[in-house]
């Protein structure tokens, strides 16, 4: 196994940010007429009073459909990530927001759930929430967000910017392959940690029947791929109110020390300022993300106000995981974190 982990990952995916930071081969732009056909489109789903979820056959898009079938392929095979920007935010409700988001989305694959009160599409805003609340996750505060990938094993991570903050909240990306590259060279034997299991808090979302922690390895081969399961520390830490046996050990807790250090080296890390209308599109094996903190405006209005969705790629053309991690993709296929009547 030890071989497998010396093997440094070529390819478009193995990027560093400052190298395409200014280049526009991750941005699609939207033209008049992919505008046209989303005002279409839209009004077709309030025209039958449509509302979340609703198929993709509802959402017709004739020809801005195959600038959205190449996303997938510009995740596993190029960068990891894409933009598509230039929809004129300006012109549309947040509610409108809301059904367009979901219209292309469905184009994508499947959203699936995301949290226990079975949000398809999320919201991510400081919902006032203190982080010291084990149910609390941190896309619900203000605060900034280390490197990580997004709990479930999903496909595609989505973004959708509805509103900027007052200041600051920059997205930032950094290839997961990159950094494994890195690891590889400065701290080997650190590398062989991360891809070993290490013990996470459920944070109050595991399924039904399910223990409320899980083990997960941060990074996996399979197929010859690479897949990250970074996680915000958070996860690593609250874990040990189930036992203390399940915290992290002195060595789990360097490794991912040092992992958060070289993700957040400046020179692999992509910043990415959104601009409202923007859709991000992420591998979410391959790609970690992160946010910085931001100031919110007074206006609820006016407050910094994301659009999430995990979206699940069709059987031929997601990736194969792990043995390790495909007992969790499981909850993908079944529709993603089941609902509590509750939440």
């Amino acid at each position: 196994m030890a071989m497998v982990f010396s093997k440094k990952i070529d390819g478009p995916g193995a990027w560093r940010g400052p190298e395409i930071q200014d280049c526009d081969d991750w941005i699609i732009l939207l033209d008049q007429e992919d505008i046209d056909e989303i005002n279409v489109a839209l009004a077709n789903v309030k025209e039958k009073n449509l509302s979340i979820p609703f198929a993709v056959d509802e959402f017709l898009l004739p020809s801005f459909s195959s600038k959205i079938d190449e996303v997938p392929n510009r995740l596993e095979e190029g960068l990891g990530f894409a933009l598509v920007r230039g929809l004129p935010r300006q012109d549309y409700t947040k509610e409108e927001c809301e059904l367009i988001y979901w219209g292309v989305g469905v184009h994508l694959g499947n959203p699936v759930s995301q949290n226990t009160r079975g949000h398809v599409i999320g919201h991510v805003r400081d919902e006032g929430r203190s982080i010291s609340d084990p149910t609390t996750r941190m896309y619900q505060t203000s605060l900034k967000l280390d490197f990580h990938s997004d709990q479930l094993p999903v496909d595609v991570l989505g973004l959708f910017c509805v509103r900027v903050a007052k200041k600051g909240g920059a997205s930032f990306l950094v290839s997961a392959l990159t950094v494994h590259n890195v690891l590889l060279e400065e701290r080997p034997d650190l590398v062989e940690v991360l891809h070993q299991p290490f013990n996470l808090d459920w944070r109050g979302e595991e399924p039904p029947g399910e223990k409320p922690w899980y083990a997960s390895p941060m990074f996996s081969y399979h197929d010859g791929k690479l897949t990250s399961r970074v996680t915000s520390r958070t996860f690593f830490e609250s874990v040990t109110r189930f036992d203390e046996g399940l915290g992290l050990t002195d060595i789990q807790r360097e490794a991912l020390d040092a992992l958060q250090e070289v993700a957040e080296r400046s020179e692999l890390r992509l910043e990415m300022d959104f601009r409202e209308g923007d859709m991000q599109f992420v591998n979410n094996h391959t790609i970690l993300h992160a946010r910085a903190e931001y100031e919110d405006h007074e206006n609820q209005d006016l407050k910094r106000h994301l659009l999430r969705m995990w979206v699940s790629l069709p059987e031929d053309r997601r990736r194969r995981l792990s043995p390790m991690l495909e007992d969790r993709y499981r909850y993908v296929e079944m529709g993603g974190i089941p609902k509590r009547e509750a939440a």
